[in-house]
């Protein structure tokens, strides 16, 4: 069992200034007892692109700008920013947990808050316990595995590897694999509908979506979609399944029920992420070619707004108990807070109420993310530093 690693001790020293009109709190971020293998650099709360510039540099002036009761609070715990005058939360970074090599994808099983993260550089699947924020079991998988989906009914896994397009079946009480399911070519991304046990996933090199029945393990149908389908999510109330198709910009829409393509929608450019809010039926992109999210009505098929995050937007989730979207920058390293029915980003400080602030959490390289509804923790992949973050909403 590994052990779980607390956010290295942060220590600040501050100064107020005035510059261009506005107050400014100079902030000095000094990380110590790094970890070997990490970013030494500090999490501190940056402004998007366009103003002020994010350092991870040890020991450099980070400049924040704050507005009157605003509190930002460094501890052992990470970096908590409180928004006086916001109905937002507070999101704090408390642990990373260390896995193995280049992890890709996470799912959690809520019921039994156990984290699934599938390490493409090894053919493993970490299996990290949520209560104790460890590594409790590695599971060996098939070559490059990359999505990871799980049926919250069975408890069972199912693991994408892109090398030998194959499926691999984990029971999560043996946490052993039971059976492989043969797909298409290059499987990525893999979602569960867990009212009909029913496993989509996504082929990048055949263009096509694999329906898997749960049951049986065996596939039903194969679906033509989109060019390069690297990403897939399920609706579970209306059975309908979302594919993002990263080289012609779409969105393939698949009606569960009767395994047919029922519709396509626009999305921005090089859409690599999707994920959907059960309780809004709306859908979010991520877009990384033009570090946007697609936000699109799920009744209609059409997309309602665009909102502007990151460098590089990958992987997303939702929390559908507070409609708060997430989305991993790769490139920036940063993790985008989205309030949906609002459709824009809030995190931290916001001098107006519609600006974009974002934060970030100290990882290299964030990639996939899973979301506790019960809890409202976020789990992040790192694949920079092989890592996996802990973020708790409070």
């Amino acid at each position: 069992m590994q052990r779980q690693v607390p956010q290295p001790v942060l220590r600040a020293a501050d100064r107020h200034e005035r510059r261009g009109g506005r107050d400014v709190l100079d902030m000095v971020f000094k990380r110590e007892r790094a970890q070997p293998g990490m970013d030494g650099g500090a999490a501190h709360v940056t402004e998007n692109e366009g103003q002020l510039s994010p350092t991870r540099k040890r020991g450099r002036l980070v400049p924040i700008p704050v507005i009157a009761g605003v509190l930002a609070v460094i501890g052992s715990a990470g970096l908590v920013v409180f928004l006086t005058g916001y109905r937002g939360a507070t999101h704090t970074t408390s642990f990373t947990v260390p896995v193995s090599k280049n992890p890709f994808g996470v799912a959690l099983d809520a019921g039994t808050r156990t984290v699934y993260v599938t390490n493409s550089g090894d053919n493993t699947v970490s299996v990290i316990d949520g209560s104790t924020r460890a590594v409790a079991a590695t599971v060996p998988v098939g070559k490059k595995p990359e999505g990871v989906a799980l049926d919250p009914g069975t408890h069972t896994v199912y693991v994408a590897n892109s090398e030998d397009n194959m499926v691999s079946v984990i029971d999560s009480s043996k946490r052993a694999v039971t059976a492989t399911v043969p797909v298409g070519k290059s499987p990525e991304g893999v979602a569960v509908d867990p009212g009909t046990h029913t496993v989509y996933v996504a082929n990048r090199g055949d263009n096509a979506v694999s329906v898997i029945d749960g049951s049986t393990r065996a596939v039903t149908a194969t679906v033509p979609v989109g060019k390069n389908p690297g990403a897939v999510a399920v609706d579970p109330g209306t059975r309908t399944v979302y594919v993002a198709n990263s080289e012609d910009n779409t969105v393939s829409v698949i009606d569960g029920s009767t395994r047919t393509l029922a519709a396509t929608a626009w999305a921005g450019t090089y859409p690599d992420g999707v994920a959907v809010d059960p309780g809004t039926h709306t859908v979010y992109v991520a877009n990384s070619g033009n570090a946007t999210v697609s936000v699109i009505d799920g009744s209609t098929h059409t997309v309602t707004a665009t909102v502007h995050v990151g460098g590089r937007p990958l992987g997303v989730a939702v929390d559908p108990n507070t409609h708060t979207v997430y989305v991993a920058d790769s490139h920036g390293w940063t993790v985008s807070v989205i309030d949906g029915p609002k459709q824009t980003v809030t995190a931290t400080m916001a001098e107006k109420p519609r600006d974009i602030r974002r934060v970030e959490f100290g990882g290299m390289a964030p990639w996939g993310l899973a979301v506790d509804p019960g809890s409202h923790t976020v789990y992040v992949t790192n694949r920079g530093d092989q890592s996996v973050w802990v973020i708790e909403r409070r």
